[in-house]
Parts: C-alpha cells; sequence; structure tokens
C-alpha cells in the first residue's frame, strides 16, 4: 500500500464518523470542504497521482474514485437525515388545533368603487368607455373642442404644461375627439379619467381628480335625448326620490349649454348647509355637441348631431358617502378608507 492509497482510506474512516455525527449543515459543508474542496485532500491527492509507480497507478486511481463517490454518497445520506429531522421538529411543533390565522384584505378606493358604479349605470344604457392619455397636446384639449384662444382655461395658472407645449390634461373630452377622429357614428362613449388642474386643494377643489364624460353622436340626437340621459344616471345613482333640473350656461364646445344639478341629497331639497340652502347641488356641465366640434373631427353637423356631459366623481363619492372634504380621499388614512 502505498502512501496516497494510506491517506485515502485514512480519510474515508475519518469522514465516515463526521458525517454520522453531523447535527448541522455546516458541519456536512466543512467535511467537503476539507476533502473535496479546491484545497482540500482529494484535489492535493489528485496532483500526487504522477509520482506513483506505473504498476501500481491503476489500483490506486480505482480506490481515489471510489472513496471520492463514497464521500459524496455519506454527504447526501447525512443532508438527507438532517433535513427529515428539521421536517419532523417542525411537525412536532405545529399544533394544528389552533385557530387559523386571518390575513388582511384589501378593497377598493371610495372613487374607483363610483366611478365603477357610473360605468356599470351608462353601459346599461348603452354607452361604452373609451381611454386617452393623460399628457395631452394643446389641440385636443383645447383647440378641437372649440376653445378661444382667449380662454381662461388656457391660462399657465390654471393649466399645467410641460416645456414642449404638451399639457396635462384638464379634462377627459380629449378621448371624445380622439374617438370621433377614428370612428364614424354612430358614437356612444363614457371617458372615466383622472385630469389636472392649478387649483388650490381646499375641502370641494383639488390639483389632481378623475372625472367621468359621456358623448353621443347620431342622427336626430336631442337635449331630451340628454335630458333622460342624465335623469336615469341620477335616479340610479341615488334613488327614486332624487330630482334634476338644468340651467342655461356656456361652455366652448357646446350649444346649447347647461349645468345639470341633483336635488340635495342631504336634506331631500329642503335646504342645508351642504347645498347652500338652495335644495340643488350643481354635478355636471353638459349640452349639444357644438357643430364646430363635428366639423373638427370631419363630421357633417347637417347629418349629425349629439350631447355630452361631464362630471367630477369625487363630488358623487362626496355625496354618496357623507363625506365633508375631499382631502380625506387622498390622505391615505387606513381609518378613514376601512369605512368603505
Amino acid at each position: 500500500m502505498n502512501a496516497i492509497e494510506t491517506k485515502i482510506r485514512a480519510a474515508l474512516s475519518e469522514a465516515e464518523g463526521k458525517l454520522a455525527a453531523a447535527v448541522d449543515a455546516a458541519a456536512v459543508e466543512q467535511v467537503r470542504i476539507e476533502l473535496l474542496g479546491r484545497n482540500g485532500l482529494f484535489p492535493a491527492l489528485s496532483r500526487e497521482m504522477g509520482s506513483i509507480p506505473a504498476e501500481e497507478r491503476r489500483a490506486t486511481g480505482a480506490l481515489f474514485n471510489t472513496g471520492r463517490t463514497q464521500i459524496e454518497a455519506w454527504m447526501e445520506a447525512a443532508k438527507e437525515r438532517l433535513n427529515a429531522g428539521a421536517a419532523k421538529q417542525a411537525a412536532a411543533a405545529l399544533d394544528v388545533t389552533l385557530p387559523g390565522r386571518r390575513t388582511g384584505c384589501g378593497h377598493k378606493h371610495p372613487v374607483s368603487i363610483i366611478t365603477d358604479e357610473c360605468v356599470a349605470i351608462f353601459r346599461r344604457m348603452g354607452f361604452i368607455v373609451a381611454e386617452g392619455p393623460e399628457i395631452e397636446t394643446v389641440y385636443y384639449n383645447f383647440d378641437a373642442l372649440n376653445a378661444p384662444e382667449d380662454h381662461p382655461s388656457r391660462d399657465p395658472q390654471d393649466t399645467f404644461y410641460f416645456g414642449d407645449g404638451r399639457i396635462l390634461r384638464s379634462q377627459t373630452s380629449p378621448v371624445q375627439v380622439r374617438v370621433m377622429e377614428s370612428h364614424q357614428p354612430p358614437v356612444r362613449i363614457v371617458a372615466p379619467g383622472r385630469v389636472f388642474r392649478r387649483d388650490t386643494p381646499d375641502a370641494t377643489h383639488g390639483m389632481n381628480f378623475h372625472q367621468i364624460e359621456g358623448l353621443s353622436i347620431d342622427k336626430g340626437v336631442s337635449m331630451a335625448d340628454l335630458k333622460s340621459v342624465l335623469q336615469r344616471f341620477a335616479t340610479e345613482m341615488f334613488g327614486e326620490k332624487v330630482k334634476i333640473r338644468l340651467r342655461p350656461h356656456f361652455f366652448p364646445f357646446t350649444e346649447p349649454s347647461v349645468e345639470y344639478d341633483f336635488s340635495c341629497v342631504m336634506c331631500g331639497g329642503a335646504g342645508c348647509p351642504v347645498c347652500k340652502h338652495s335644495g340643488w347641488i350643481e354635478i355636471a356641465g353638459a349640452g349639444m355637441v357644438d357643430p364646430n366640434v363635428l366639423k373638427n373631427v370631419g363630421y357633417d353637423p347637417e347629418i349629425y348631431s349629439g350631447y355630452a356631459f361631464g362630471m367630477g366623481l369625487e363630488r358623487l363619492a362626496m355625496l354618496r358617502y357623507r363625506i365633508g372634504d375631499l382631502r380625506y380621499l387622498y390622505e391615505n388614512d387606513v381609518r378613514f378608507l376601512e369605512q368603505f
């Protein structure tokens, strides 16, 4: 027996004892490093193999390979033993009679709830949902909607402008223009989405809020159609007792234009601080689409007519849930949001 064989047999005896007594994965890893690692015994013996006589080399090589394989098998057996022991301990520590732990579950934000309800109501009336970019061009946000160049809404004090002339949309009306450009009548859409304006945040205003706008274009569409849709929306959102009224107003993109009011859902129209004792709450702007807007998108106003409306979703959420300050919706106070 040469010196290499003597070292291999001694290493096998020592490894068998250490791996049988190993109590954790670190002890198994230490044996691997000492015997099979880059600077371990077996790589060193491999480099010495050329020094033994040629007639002994075959037998020594066979013992080398057998010994290495045996050590690897013992290591795997030790790992399996340790894993089985750990699993057994974990099972013993588990008390299956304990009650289960309830995990926290999130829910929709009140504005999201109102948005989904509005979309569902309008879908039942035949509208489909359309979306568009929040970063818009001046053309889609103002020019195509018949807003004159001196209109106050174009002022940088009211609208967020980028350095390249693009803007954060101040309304979801640009979605209507984009849809009309790409679709021939009839068109019947609602466009919910986030909009941005340079307002000073207070109890009823914010710089970032949500709108839902509607558009219907076809032959023979009239103000009566608009009123029927708005009345149906009001009753589905707040019940059969709610009333609506349309007041004359002005918007560049509709003619004639109206303001759309609900009878106060807080006091039933009797008068309270919420409705400023008028019995009515302003909800939306609406009207018949201006012929110039139809011409801008290639529709013939002599053939087609239509109506449009737009309302703030935060305002609807405040009325539905009796919220006195719009800022509560975005302060991320879990105590407030858990109520919904």
